[in-house]
């Protein structure tokens, strides 16, 4: 399939800054989607409980069509789980209006692994960790934990999974009287952890996963804030030291691909609902769009393949990612 010149021009005059365009690495309106049960698949979604409003519902109908059709194993909810300001408790009403009335397909039963975001934190973080103990699909044991996944068809192979608790380690959160929960919070105890994590010399770990809420890099609003560098000068030097594969986050409400020099891919999934512009970067950027949608991801031995999905159901970019 030949290569095509693409770039986001709506985003340039809105965002202030130059959009180059580039080639990516498939662009073509006639997408298909590609499915290989035999793989491990799972689907990362953020920025998503606004009430099935700003085609939530929309895209959590999709959501359920696609995962039915790629046999998805699970579901990795990227933060910002409730608007505008997080969930009081277990039995806040957002469970239902947001969450538990809107992904109602029976192929998004299967486990959920959530991460917290910056909105969630102006509610409250742990009735969320302890609606693990209520509700069977979902999953957020701790503000930050790890997992492993075993490969399918290899019973040697793993890929391990950290789920980040990245508002704690953007200090303008530190100030704002909404996030008073942040003050709480030991960023150096997960910096250890996290470098632990990472540091399993394991052989049967063939990928490296982080996920987390907040973009290392991104063409969205954030492109230059300063949130943004200072997450990138914290996570960065660990994902080079332990060859993490692949970054996955939320917070920029839309959907992109970013490889910058290094080993990790950079995904962001953060359009569930509300959208906001995002161009495509001149450095490293590969795709860029603002629409709602999600990332679905299949994971073999040898390579990942990330394919982004609309809110109608278009398969919008592919690639595929082969093992270093």
């Amino acid at each position: 399939m030949k290569k095509k010149l693409f770039l986001v021009l709506s985003a340039s005059a809105i965002l202030g800054i130059k959009a180059i365009a580039q080639k990516s690495d498939t662009i073509n309106s006639d997408l298909q989607l590609s499915i290989d049960k035999k793989a491990l698949n799972f689907i990362a979604l953020g920025d998503w409980g606004r009430n099935g409003e700003y085609h939530q519902r929309e895209v959590a109908t999709e959501m359920g069509l696609a995962a039915k059709a790629l046999g998805t194993d699970f579901f990795v909810a990227l933060g910002d789980n409730f608007y505008p300001s997080g969930v009081r408790s277990v039995h806040d009403h957002r469970w239902l209006d947001s969450y538990e009335d809107i992904y109602t397909a029976h192929s998004l039963e299967n486990d959920w692994y959530v991460v917290p975001g910056n909105h969630d934190y102006k509610g409250s973080v742990q009735a969320e960790i302890d609606y693990t103990n209520i509700d069977r699909r979902w999953n957020m044991p701790a503000r930050y934990y790890a997992k492993k996944f075993r490969l399918k068809g290899d019973s040697t192979g793993e890929v391990l999974i950290v789920f980040l608790d990245t508002t704690p380690l953007i200090s303008d959160y530190y100030f704002s009287p909404d996030h008073a929960d942040v003050k709480a919070q030991d960023t150096s105890v997960q910096m250890r952890w996290l470098e632990k994590v990472l540091s399993d010399p394991s052989p049967t770990i063939k990928w490296k996963i982080v996920t987390g809420h907040h973009p290392l890099y991104s063409g969205g609003h954030r492109i230059d804030a300063q949130e943004t560098k200072d997450i990138r000068d914290r996570l960065e030097p660990i994902f080079d030291k332990y060859h993490v594969d692949l970054y996955i986050c939320g917070y920029e409400h839309s959907l992109q691909y970013i490889k910058p020099a290094g080993r990790t891919h950079y995904f962001i999934s953060g359009s569930g609902s509300e959208t906001t512009p995002a161009i495509l970067l001149a450095d490293g950027g590969k795709f860029s769009r603002s629409e709602n949608g999600f990332i679905a991801f299949t994971v073999t031995m040898y390579n990942v393949e990330a394919q982004v999905i609309s809110y109608t159901g278009k398969v919008l970019y592919q690639t595929k990612i082969n093992k270093e």
